[in-house]
């Protein structure tokens, strides 16, 4: 049902976005410090591990020290520096330390990058609201508080490139994760005011502040959220995170607005802006038929409250697990 207004949406000129990072700009990352709160897992581990590879200099925030502390091992193995600072994003202090601890230890912050977030999915109205308070607390919240802790910073300095991670649902609210939609518009609305006040302060060209909106991905994400639809929460075409992480990387040296990660995320943003009525009703009856085919789960509160010790990597393994499953409901031959 989504082929059809992604094909028309190819049609727009402008659509696609190159997020290939030549040879010299990768080299520009060696020595550049980057804070990356949600370094734990998903898009924030790989971007991290990246930055390190390129001998840049990575902050490390999350909740779980010992993941962090793993992460840092392989940066500093691979040739980069590593600072751990565990850090609940949802707490304006502990923001701020973060912020002071990555200007003490290496002098400066060149990029910030708001990545940590949490999710739930199912019914609005049979949602614990303590869940859903805390998904804006997160996703919303910690990134206000580490968007002022890096412009404060930004414009002292007289430059630096933040960058804040929304979502395709930035665009297009998807039924079932209507309070995580909320947040994920939420941080494409404040970027966009963002670079008008950067602007009219007269730092338009050397601060500037980013969005980037993947579409549904394999991370750990799918393991960590709340979930009380009865089911394992699944998306058609998921990509993998290498895509997004490659993106991270280059918006940190060419920073845009606004970036829909890869062409289905651009081509659903451009059908929500021709029929955005008619976008959100099949991207709803979409996730619906996809929750449907999931294992049956139990309700579960997931990391929203308290970290995991569960899914840690890069990649979440959704895939799989989507792949099991429809071989499970296909009869045998």
């Amino acid at each position: 049902m989504l082929a059809p207004l992604l094909l028309l949406a190819t049609a727009l000129p402008g659509c696609a976005v190159s997020t290939h990072v030549s040879r010299h700009d990768l080299n520009r990352v060696a020595g550049q410090t980057y804070v990356v709160t949600g370094a734990s897992s998903g898009f924030g581990r790989g971007l991290a591990l990246r930055v390190g590879e390129l001998r840049g200099n990575v902050v490390l925030a999350a909740r779980r020290a010992d993941a962090l502390e793993e992460v840092a091992a392989r940066v500093r193995a691979s040739g980069g520096q590593a600072l751990v600072v565990p850090t609940d994003v949802s707490d304006p202090a502990q923001v701020e330390a973060l912020a002071e601890a990555a200007t003490r230890h290496f002098g400066r912050i060149d990029v910030w990058m708001n990545i940590a977030g949490v999710g739930a999915n199912g019914r609005f109205w049979e949602m614990p609201v303590a869940d859903q308070a805390r998904i804006v607390d997160v996703n919303l919240k910690g990134a206000l508080y580490g968007s002022q802790a890096a412009l404060r910073r930004f414009v002292a300095q007289g430059q630096g490139t933040l960058v804040n991670m929304g979502s395709v649902e930035s665009e297009v609210p998807l039924a079932y994760h209507a309070t995580y939609a909320a947040t994920k518009a939420g941080i494409l609305a404040l970027g966009r005011a963002l670079n008008e006040e950067i602007r009219h302060a007269g730092g338009g060209r050397t601060i500037r502040v980013a969005t980037v909106m993947p579409w549904a991905v394999d991370t750990p994400f799918f393991q960590h959220e709340a979930n009380y639809s009865g089911t394992a929460d699944r998306m058609a075409m998921m990509d993998g995170p290498e895509k997004v992480v490659r993106a991270l990387v280059w918006v940190s040296l060419h920073p845009r607005e606004e970036l829909p990660v890869g062409a289905k995320a651009q081509m659903a943003s451009s059908a929500h802006h021709l029929f955005p009525d008619m976008t959100e009703r099949i991207s709803a009856n979409i996730h619906r038929a996809e929750m449907r085919k999931g294992t049956p789960q139990p309700p579960t509160a997931g990391n929203v409250h308290r970290p995991m010790a569960e899914g840690r990597a890069v990649e979440g393994g959704v895939r799989a697990r989507m792949k099991a499953e429809d071989a499970a409901r296909t009869p045998p031959r």
